[in-house]
Protein backbone atom coordinates (compact mmCIF):
# COMPACT_ATOMS: atom_id res chain seq x y z
CA UNK A 1 0.00 0.00 0.00
CA UNK A 2 1.12 3.57 -0.64
CA UNK A 3 1.71 5.95 2.23
CA UNK A 4 -1.42 7.95 1.37
CA UNK A 5 -3.64 4.88 1.70
CA UNK A 6 -2.23 4.20 5.16
CA UNK A 7 -3.12 7.64 6.50
CA UNK A 8 -6.53 8.95 7.51
CA UNK A 9 -8.19 11.07 4.85
CA UNK A 10 -10.76 13.61 5.99
CA UNK A 11 -14.13 13.00 4.28
CA UNK A 12 -14.78 16.74 4.07
CA UNK A 13 -11.74 17.11 1.81
CA UNK A 14 -12.09 13.77 0.07
CA UNK A 15 -15.82 13.73 -0.64
CA UNK A 16 -17.88 16.76 0.36
CA UNK A 17 -16.38 20.25 0.46
CA UNK A 18 -15.76 22.31 -2.67
CA UNK A 19 -12.32 23.22 -3.94
CA UNK A 20 -13.09 26.89 -3.20
CA UNK A 21 -13.75 26.28 0.49
CA UNK A 22 -10.82 23.90 0.80
CA UNK A 23 -8.62 26.65 -0.63
CA UNK A 24 -9.75 29.04 2.13
CA UNK A 25 -8.47 26.69 4.85
CA UNK A 26 -5.51 25.35 2.88
CA UNK A 27 -1.93 25.61 4.20
CA UNK A 28 -1.06 27.87 1.27
CA UNK A 29 -3.77 30.37 2.18
CA UNK A 30 -3.18 30.21 5.94
CA UNK A 31 0.58 30.58 5.83
CA UNK A 32 0.44 33.01 2.93
CA UNK A 33 -1.85 35.14 5.11
CA UNK A 34 0.65 34.90 7.97
CA UNK A 35 3.28 36.39 5.69
CA UNK A 36 0.95 39.16 4.54
CA UNK A 37 0.19 40.12 8.14
CA UNK A 38 3.90 40.15 8.99
CA UNK A 39 4.46 42.37 5.94
CA UNK A 40 1.64 44.70 7.04
CA UNK A 41 3.22 44.93 10.50
CA UNK A 42 6.68 45.71 9.08
CA UNK A 43 5.31 48.28 6.60
CA UNK A 44 3.30 49.99 9.34
CA UNK A 45 6.22 50.04 11.75
CA UNK A 46 8.36 51.53 9.00
CA UNK A 47 5.74 54.18 8.17
CA UNK A 48 5.55 55.11 11.85
CA UNK A 49 9.29 55.66 12.16
CA UNK A 50 10.88 52.40 13.24
CA UNK A 51 14.18 51.62 11.45
CA UNK A 52 12.83 48.92 9.14
CA UNK A 53 15.12 48.67 6.06
CA UNK A 54 13.37 49.12 2.72
CA UNK A 55 15.22 46.10 1.37
CA UNK A 56 13.72 43.99 4.14
CA UNK A 57 10.20 45.06 3.15
CA UNK A 58 10.92 44.46 -0.54
CA UNK A 59 12.20 40.94 0.12
CA UNK A 60 9.16 40.18 2.26
CA UNK A 61 6.83 41.29 -0.56
CA UNK A 62 8.70 39.15 -3.07
CA UNK A 63 8.48 36.04 -0.88
CA UNK A 64 4.82 36.12 0.15
CA UNK A 65 3.91 32.94 -1.72
CA UNK A 66 7.29 31.20 -1.72
CA UNK A 67 6.26 28.55 0.80
CA UNK A 68 8.37 25.46 1.43
CA UNK A 69 6.08 23.56 3.79
CA UNK A 70 8.47 20.63 4.08
CA UNK A 71 11.16 22.95 5.39
CA UNK A 72 8.59 24.57 7.70
CA UNK A 73 7.80 21.12 9.11
CA UNK A 74 11.50 20.52 9.74
CA UNK A 75 11.73 23.80 11.65
CA UNK A 76 8.62 22.91 13.66
CA UNK A 77 10.09 19.54 14.65
CA UNK A 78 13.13 21.44 15.96
CA UNK A 79 11.35 24.29 17.73
CA UNK A 80 8.03 22.58 18.65
CA UNK A 81 6.36 25.88 17.70
CA UNK A 82 4.49 26.42 14.44
CA UNK A 83 4.66 30.22 14.40
CA UNK A 84 8.40 30.35 15.08
CA UNK A 85 8.95 27.70 12.41
CA UNK A 86 7.38 30.06 9.87
CA UNK A 87 9.21 33.09 11.23
CA UNK A 88 12.48 31.29 10.48
CA UNK A 89 11.22 30.09 7.10
CA UNK A 90 10.17 33.63 6.12
CA UNK A 91 13.57 34.84 7.27
CA UNK A 92 15.24 32.34 4.95
CA UNK A 93 13.20 33.67 2.04
CA UNK A 94 13.66 37.33 3.02
CA UNK A 95 17.09 37.39 4.70
CA UNK A 96 17.26 41.18 5.03
CA UNK A 97 14.07 41.00 7.12
CA UNK A 98 15.19 38.16 9.38
CA UNK A 99 15.80 40.46 12.33
CA UNK A 100 12.51 42.39 12.13
CA UNK A 101 9.91 39.78 11.22
CA UNK A 102 7.33 39.45 14.05
CA UNK A 103 8.88 42.46 15.82
CA UNK A 104 7.03 43.10 19.12
CA UNK A 105 4.36 40.52 18.28
CA UNK A 106 3.10 37.33 19.88
CA UNK A 107 1.79 34.13 18.29
CA UNK A 108 -1.82 35.20 18.78
CA UNK A 109 -1.12 38.28 16.68
CA UNK A 110 -0.43 36.16 13.64
CA UNK A 111 -2.76 33.23 14.38
CA UNK A 112 -5.82 35.12 15.58
CA UNK A 113 -5.73 37.82 12.95
CA UNK A 114 -5.39 35.14 10.29
CA UNK A 115 -8.35 33.24 11.70
CA UNK A 116 -10.48 36.37 11.46
CA UNK A 117 -9.47 36.79 7.83
CA UNK A 118 -10.34 33.15 7.12
CA UNK A 119 -13.67 33.64 8.91
CA UNK A 120 -14.39 36.51 6.56
CA UNK A 121 -13.34 34.62 3.45
CA UNK A 122 -15.36 31.58 4.51
CA UNK A 123 -18.47 33.62 5.28
CA UNK A 124 -18.25 35.39 1.92
CA UNK A 125 -18.07 32.03 0.17
CA UNK A 126 -20.98 30.65 2.21
CA UNK A 127 -23.00 33.76 1.34
CA UNK A 128 -22.35 33.20 -2.36
CA UNK A 129 -23.42 29.56 -2.07
CA UNK A 130 -26.64 30.47 -0.26
CA UNK A 131 -27.44 33.00 -2.99
CA UNK A 132 -26.94 30.31 -5.62
CA UNK A 133 -29.33 28.03 -3.73
CA UNK A 134 -31.93 30.81 -3.48
CA UNK A 135 -31.60 31.47 -7.20
CA UNK A 136 -32.22 27.80 -8.07
CA UNK A 137 -35.14 27.48 -5.66
CA UNK A 138 -36.70 30.71 -6.92
CA UNK A 139 -36.78 29.33 -10.45
CA UNK A 140 -38.39 26.13 -9.15
CA UNK A 141 -40.98 28.09 -7.14
CA UNK A 142 -41.89 30.26 -10.12
CA UNK A 143 -42.27 27.24 -12.38
CA UNK A 144 -44.63 25.46 -9.98
CA UNK A 145 -46.32 28.54 -8.48
CA UNK A 146 -49.87 27.29 -9.14
CA UNK A 147 -49.54 23.49 -9.01
CA UNK A 148 -51.91 22.47 -6.22
CA UNK A 149 -50.58 19.95 -3.72
CA UNK A 150 -51.76 18.53 -0.44
CA UNK A 151 -50.28 20.45 2.48
CA UNK A 152 -49.46 18.82 5.77
CA UNK A 153 -49.43 19.88 9.40
CA UNK A 154 -48.12 17.28 11.86
CA UNK A 155 -47.54 15.32 8.60
CA UNK A 156 -51.29 14.88 8.49
CA UNK A 157 -53.33 16.10 5.49
CA UNK A 158 -54.25 19.77 5.74
CA UNK A 159 -55.63 22.48 3.43
CA UNK A 160 -53.91 22.44 0.01
CA UNK A 161 -51.04 24.71 -0.96
CA UNK A 162 -48.97 24.77 -4.15
CA UNK A 163 -45.64 23.15 -4.91
CA UNK A 164 -44.16 26.59 -5.57
CA UNK A 165 -45.49 28.07 -2.34
CA UNK A 166 -43.90 25.25 -0.35
CA UNK A 167 -40.54 26.04 -1.97
CA UNK A 168 -40.83 29.67 -0.87
CA UNK A 169 -40.75 28.46 2.73
CA UNK A 170 -37.29 27.03 2.11
CA UNK A 171 -36.23 30.27 0.43
CA UNK A 172 -37.56 32.38 3.30
CA UNK A 173 -35.29 30.55 5.75
CA UNK A 174 -32.28 31.15 3.52
CA UNK A 175 -33.08 34.86 3.19
CA UNK A 176 -33.09 35.13 6.98
CA UNK A 177 -29.73 33.38 6.96
CA UNK A 178 -28.37 35.91 4.47
CA UNK A 179 -29.42 38.70 6.81
CA UNK A 180 -27.50 36.98 9.60
CA UNK A 181 -24.41 36.54 7.40
CA UNK A 182 -24.58 40.22 6.44
CA UNK A 183 -24.66 41.19 10.11
CA UNK A 184 -21.82 38.83 10.99
CA UNK A 185 -19.58 40.15 8.23
CA UNK A 186 -20.44 43.72 9.13
CA UNK A 187 -19.45 43.27 12.77
CA UNK A 188 -16.35 41.11 12.24
CA UNK A 189 -13.31 43.06 13.42
CA UNK A 190 -9.53 42.64 13.49
CA UNK A 191 -7.81 41.45 16.64
CA UNK A 192 -5.13 44.04 15.99
CA UNK A 193 -1.66 44.65 17.38
CA UNK A 194 -2.01 44.01 21.11
CA UNK A 195 1.02 42.13 22.47
CA UNK A 196 1.20 39.11 24.73
CA UNK A 197 -1.61 39.94 27.16
CA UNK A 198 -3.39 42.64 25.21
CA UNK A 199 -1.67 45.57 26.92
CA UNK A 200 0.51 46.57 23.91
CA UNK A 201 3.47 46.86 26.29
CA UNK A 202 6.00 45.58 23.73
CA UNK A 203 4.87 48.11 21.13
CA UNK A 204 4.86 50.95 23.65
CA UNK A 205 8.49 50.02 24.32
CA UNK A 206 9.35 49.98 20.60
CA UNK A 207 7.81 53.43 20.15
CA UNK A 208 9.50 54.81 23.27
CA UNK A 209 6.31 55.50 25.17
CA UNK A 210 4.46 57.18 22.28
CA UNK A 211 0.86 56.02 22.84
CA UNK A 212 -0.42 57.78 19.72
CA UNK A 213 1.88 55.83 17.45
CA UNK A 214 0.91 52.55 19.15
CA UNK A 215 -2.76 53.36 18.50
CA UNK A 216 -1.96 54.27 14.91
CA UNK A 217 -0.03 51.02 14.43
CA UNK A 218 -3.05 49.03 15.62
CA UNK A 219 -5.36 50.78 13.15
CA UNK A 220 -2.89 50.79 10.26
CA UNK A 221 -2.20 47.05 10.26
CA UNK A 222 -5.94 46.36 10.39
CA UNK A 223 -6.59 48.70 7.47
CA UNK A 224 -3.87 47.05 5.41
CA UNK A 225 -5.61 43.70 5.99
CA UNK A 226 -8.99 45.10 4.96
CA UNK A 227 -10.61 45.76 8.36
CA UNK A 228 -12.10 49.13 9.25
CA UNK A 229 -12.10 48.42 12.97
CA UNK A 230 -10.49 46.32 15.70
CA UNK A 231 -12.01 44.92 18.89
CA UNK A 232 -11.93 47.56 21.63
CA UNK A 233 -9.81 45.50 24.00
CA UNK A 234 -8.43 41.99 24.10
CA UNK A 235 -6.47 39.61 26.25
CA UNK A 236 -3.93 37.61 24.34
CA UNK A 237 -6.63 36.55 21.88
CA UNK A 238 -9.65 38.14 20.28
CA UNK A 239 -12.86 37.33 22.21
CA UNK A 240 -13.62 33.65 21.71
CA UNK A 241 -17.31 34.58 21.64
CA UNK A 242 -16.59 35.69 18.07
CA UNK A 243 -15.95 32.09 17.05
CA UNK A 244 -19.19 31.10 18.72
CA UNK A 245 -21.12 33.84 16.92
CA UNK A 246 -19.68 32.86 13.53
CA UNK A 247 -20.36 29.16 14.02
CA UNK A 248 -23.86 29.91 15.31
CA UNK A 249 -24.47 31.70 12.01
CA UNK A 250 -23.25 28.62 10.16
CA UNK A 251 -25.43 26.40 12.35
CA UNK A 252 -28.44 28.58 11.50
CA UNK A 253 -27.90 27.97 7.79
CA UNK A 254 -27.40 24.28 8.54
CA UNK A 255 -30.79 24.21 10.27
CA UNK A 256 -32.40 25.74 7.18
CA UNK A 257 -30.95 23.25 4.72
CA UNK A 258 -31.64 20.37 7.07
CA UNK A 259 -35.30 21.35 7.19
CA UNK A 260 -35.40 21.39 3.41
CA UNK A 261 -33.59 18.07 3.25
CA UNK A 262 -36.08 16.45 5.61
CA UNK A 263 -38.99 17.86 3.57
CA UNK A 264 -37.53 16.38 0.39
CA UNK A 265 -37.13 13.00 2.05
CA UNK A 266 -40.81 13.04 3.05
CA UNK A 267 -41.85 14.11 -0.44
CA UNK A 268 -39.70 11.36 -1.96
CA UNK A 269 -41.59 8.85 0.18
CA UNK A 270 -44.83 10.28 -1.18
CA UNK A 271 -43.31 10.08 -4.70
CA UNK A 272 -44.40 13.66 -5.35
CA UNK A 273 -40.99 15.34 -5.65
CA UNK A 274 -37.68 13.60 -6.22
CA UNK A 275 -34.07 14.69 -6.26
CA UNK A 276 -31.94 14.33 -9.43
CA UNK A 277 -31.00 10.81 -10.43
CA UNK A 278 -28.08 9.71 -12.61
CA UNK A 279 -28.74 7.23 -15.43
CA UNK A 280 -26.50 4.56 -13.87
CA UNK A 281 -26.96 5.54 -10.24
CA UNK A 282 -27.55 2.64 -7.83
CA UNK A 283 -29.91 3.16 -4.91
CA UNK A 284 -29.18 -0.04 -3.02
CA UNK A 285 -26.65 -2.84 -3.31
CA UNK A 286 -29.33 -5.39 -2.37
CA UNK A 287 -32.53 -3.85 -3.73
CA UNK A 288 -32.07 -2.72 -7.36
CA UNK A 289 -35.46 -1.00 -7.48
CA UNK A 290 -34.60 1.46 -4.69
CA UNK A 291 -34.35 5.16 -5.49
CA UNK A 292 -33.23 6.55 -2.18
CA UNK A 293 -33.06 10.34 -1.57
CA UNK A 294 -29.36 10.06 -0.81
CA UNK A 295 -28.46 13.68 -1.61
CA UNK A 296 -31.12 14.99 0.74
CA UNK A 297 -29.94 12.50 3.35
CA UNK A 298 -26.39 13.74 2.97
CA UNK A 299 -27.56 17.35 3.29
CA UNK A 300 -29.17 16.42 6.61
CA UNK A 301 -26.09 14.51 7.76
CA UNK A 302 -23.64 17.33 7.02
CA UNK A 303 -26.01 19.92 8.49
CA UNK A 304 -26.28 17.92 11.69
CA UNK A 305 -22.48 17.97 12.01
CA UNK A 306 -22.44 21.77 11.64
CA UNK A 307 -25.20 22.18 14.22
CA UNK A 308 -23.43 19.99 16.79
CA UNK A 309 -20.07 21.73 16.19
CA UNK A 310 -21.45 25.01 17.55
CA UNK A 311 -21.02 23.53 21.03
CA UNK A 312 -17.23 23.62 20.66
CA UNK A 313 -16.76 27.42 20.46
CA UNK A 314 -19.46 27.94 23.09
CA UNK A 315 -17.57 25.79 25.57
CA UNK A 316 -14.25 27.33 24.52
CA UNK A 317 -15.57 30.85 25.14
CA UNK A 318 -16.95 29.76 28.50
CA UNK A 319 -13.69 28.23 29.71
CA UNK A 320 -11.02 30.73 28.68
CA UNK A 321 -8.96 31.53 31.78
CA UNK A 322 -8.21 35.18 32.48
CA UNK A 323 -6.17 36.56 29.54
CA UNK A 324 -5.92 33.20 27.72
CA UNK A 325 -5.45 29.45 28.01
CA UNK A 326 -4.22 27.17 25.25
CA UNK A 327 -6.83 24.43 25.45
CA UNK A 328 -8.69 26.25 22.68
CA UNK A 329 -5.94 25.70 20.11
CA UNK A 330 -6.29 22.05 19.10
CA UNK A 331 -10.09 22.30 19.27
CA UNK A 332 -10.25 25.36 17.03
CA UNK A 333 -7.94 23.77 14.44
CA UNK A 334 -10.60 21.08 13.96
CA UNK A 335 -13.98 22.61 14.77
CA UNK A 336 -13.72 25.86 12.78
CA UNK A 337 -12.64 24.41 9.42
CA UNK A 338 -15.00 21.45 9.88
CA UNK A 339 -17.99 23.76 10.33
CA UNK A 340 -17.20 25.78 7.20
CA UNK A 341 -16.32 22.78 5.05
CA UNK A 342 -19.30 20.69 6.15
CA UNK A 343 -21.77 23.52 5.52
CA UNK A 344 -20.14 24.22 2.18
CA UNK A 345 -20.61 20.57 1.23
CA UNK A 346 -24.27 20.69 2.25
CA UNK A 347 -24.88 23.85 0.23
CA UNK A 348 -23.21 22.37 -2.85
CA UNK A 349 -25.77 19.57 -2.63
CA UNK A 350 -28.68 21.94 -1.98
CA UNK A 351 -27.85 23.88 -5.16
CA UNK A 352 -27.45 20.68 -7.15
CA UNK A 353 -30.72 19.22 -5.89
CA UNK A 354 -32.64 22.48 -6.33
CA UNK A 355 -31.57 22.76 -9.96
CA UNK A 356 -32.69 19.22 -10.72
CA UNK A 357 -35.80 18.63 -8.62
CA UNK A 358 -38.28 16.34 -10.35
CA UNK A 359 -41.98 16.93 -9.76
CA UNK A 360 -44.44 14.16 -10.56
CA UNK A 361 -47.69 16.09 -11.23
CA UNK A 362 -49.86 13.00 -11.62
CA UNK A 363 -48.79 11.68 -8.23
CA UNK A 364 -49.27 15.13 -6.69
CA UNK A 365 -52.79 15.27 -8.17
CA UNK A 366 -53.69 11.74 -7.09
CA UNK A 367 -52.60 12.32 -3.50
CA UNK A 368 -54.55 15.56 -3.39
CA UNK A 369 -57.67 14.08 -5.00
CA UNK A 370 -57.81 11.36 -2.40
CA UNK A 371 -58.21 13.94 0.34
CA UNK A 372 -59.88 16.75 -1.58
CA UNK A 373 -63.44 15.73 -0.65
CA UNK A 374 -62.56 16.23 3.01
CA UNK A 375 -61.08 19.65 2.19
CA UNK A 376 -64.25 20.58 0.29
CA UNK A 377 -66.62 19.87 3.18
CA UNK A 378 -66.53 23.46 4.39
CA UNK A 379 -67.58 24.69 0.94
CA UNK A 380 -70.27 22.01 0.72
CA UNK A 381 -71.51 23.03 4.17
CA UNK A 382 -71.77 26.69 3.16
CA UNK A 383 -73.53 25.94 -0.14
CA UNK A 384 -76.05 23.61 1.51
CA UNK A 385 -76.72 26.14 4.28
CA UNK A 386 -77.24 28.92 1.70
CA UNK A 387 -79.84 26.69 0.03
CA UNK A 388 -81.84 26.62 3.26
CA UNK A 389 -80.26 23.82 5.29
CA UNK A 390 -79.64 23.88 9.04
CA UNK A 391 -75.96 24.63 9.48
CA UNK A 392 -75.52 22.73 12.76
CA UNK A 393 -77.42 19.67 11.56
CA UNK A 394 -75.43 19.61 8.31
CA UNK A 395 -72.17 19.99 10.21
CA UNK A 396 -72.98 16.89 12.29
CA UNK A 397 -73.97 14.91 9.20
CA UNK A 398 -70.71 15.84 7.44
CA UNK A 399 -68.74 14.87 10.54
CA UNK A 400 -70.35 11.42 10.57
CA UNK A 401 -69.91 10.92 6.81
CA UNK A 402 -66.26 12.03 6.98
CA UNK A 403 -65.37 9.61 9.79
CA UNK A 404 -67.13 6.79 7.96
CA UNK A 405 -65.24 7.57 4.74
CA UNK A 406 -61.97 7.71 6.67
CA UNK A 407 -62.65 4.23 8.04
CA UNK A 408 -63.09 2.99 4.47
CA UNK A 409 -59.68 4.39 3.56
CA UNK A 410 -58.05 2.82 6.62
CA UNK A 411 -59.38 -0.54 5.47
CA UNK A 412 -57.79 -0.13 2.06
CA UNK A 413 -60.84 1.00 0.13
CA UNK A 414 -61.20 4.37 -1.66
CA UNK A 415 -62.97 7.23 0.04
CA UNK A 416 -66.72 7.30 -0.59
CA UNK A 417 -67.35 10.66 1.05
CA UNK A 418 -68.77 12.25 -2.12
CA UNK A 419 -71.22 9.40 -2.60
CA UNK A 420 -72.29 9.56 1.05
CA UNK A 421 -73.05 13.28 0.87
CA UNK A 422 -74.74 12.95 -2.52
CA UNK A 423 -76.97 10.23 -1.11
CA UNK A 424 -77.99 12.30 1.91
CA UNK A 425 -81.18 14.26 1.08
CA UNK A 426 -80.40 16.82 3.80
CA UNK A 427 -77.79 18.38 1.47
CA UNK A 428 -79.90 18.42 -1.69
CA UNK A 429 -76.78 17.98 -3.88
CA UNK A 430 -76.02 15.34 -6.50
CA UNK A 431 -72.57 13.97 -7.28
CA UNK A 432 -71.96 16.31 -10.23
CA UNK A 433 -72.73 19.42 -8.20
CA UNK A 434 -70.42 18.25 -5.42
CA UNK A 435 -67.60 17.43 -7.85
CA UNK A 436 -67.99 20.88 -9.40
CA UNK A 437 -66.97 22.34 -6.05
CA UNK A 438 -63.76 20.30 -5.93
CA UNK A 439 -61.49 22.13 -8.33
CA UNK A 440 -58.17 21.98 -6.44
CA UNK A 441 -57.23 25.52 -7.48
CA UNK A 442 -60.09 27.03 -5.47
CA UNK A 443 -58.63 25.59 -2.25
CA UNK A 444 -55.07 26.98 -2.46
CA UNK A 445 -56.08 30.49 -1.46
CA UNK A 446 -53.57 33.13 -2.53
CA UNK A 447 -50.65 30.71 -2.76
CA UNK A 448 -49.80 31.48 -6.43
CA UNK A 449 -50.03 35.23 -5.84
CA UNK A 450 -47.95 34.88 -2.67
CA UNK A 451 -45.24 33.16 -4.70
CA UNK A 452 -45.22 36.00 -7.23
CA UNK A 453 -45.17 38.71 -4.58
CA UNK A 454 -42.48 37.01 -2.52
CA UNK A 455 -40.18 36.44 -5.47
CA UNK A 456 -40.66 39.94 -6.84
CA UNK A 457 -40.45 41.89 -3.58
CA UNK A 458 -38.09 39.79 -1.48
CA UNK A 459 -36.06 37.38 -3.55
CA UNK A 460 -35.21 39.29 -6.72
CA UNK A 461 -33.68 42.28 -4.86
CA UNK A 462 -31.41 39.90 -2.95
CA UNK A 463 -30.36 38.11 -6.13
CA UNK A 464 -29.63 41.43 -7.82
CA UNK A 465 -27.60 42.63 -4.84
CA UNK A 466 -25.43 39.52 -4.82
CA UNK A 467 -25.32 38.79 -8.55
CA UNK A 468 -21.59 39.45 -8.85
CA UNK A 469 -20.63 37.33 -5.83
CA UNK A 470 -22.60 34.33 -7.04
CA UNK A 471 -20.78 34.27 -10.39
CA UNK A 472 -17.41 33.83 -8.66
CA UNK A 473 -18.23 30.19 -7.94
CA UNK A 474 -17.74 27.49 -10.53
CA UNK A 475 -20.09 24.58 -11.03
CA UNK A 476 -19.57 22.32 -8.01
CA UNK A 477 -18.39 18.76 -8.39
CA UNK A 478 -21.05 16.68 -6.65
CA UNK A 479 -19.62 13.36 -5.54
CA UNK A 480 -22.63 11.20 -4.77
Amino acid sequence: MTQDLQRYQHPLSDRYASSEMQAVFSPANRYGTWRRIWLALAESQQELGLPIPEKAVEEMRAALDRLDLQKAAEYERRFRHDVMAHVHLFGDDAPSARGIIHLGATSAFIGDNTDLILHRQGLELIRARVVRCVEALAEFARRHRDLPTLAYTHFQPAQPTTVGKRATLWIQDLLLDLEEVRFRLGTLRFRGVRGTTGTQASFLELFEGDHARVDRLDRLVGEKMGFADTYGVSGQTYPRKVDYAVQATLAGIAASVSKMGHDLRLLAHLREVEEPWESEQIGSSAMPYKRNPMRAERICALARHVITLVQDPAITAATQWLERTLDDSANRRMSIPDAFLALDGALVLVENVSKGLIVNPSVVARNLEEHLPFMATETILMDATSAGGDRQELHERIRQHAHAAAREMKEGRPSDLVERIAGDPAFGMDRDSIMALMDAHRFVGRAPEQVDGFLDSWVNPVLEEHAAAATLLGEPDVRV
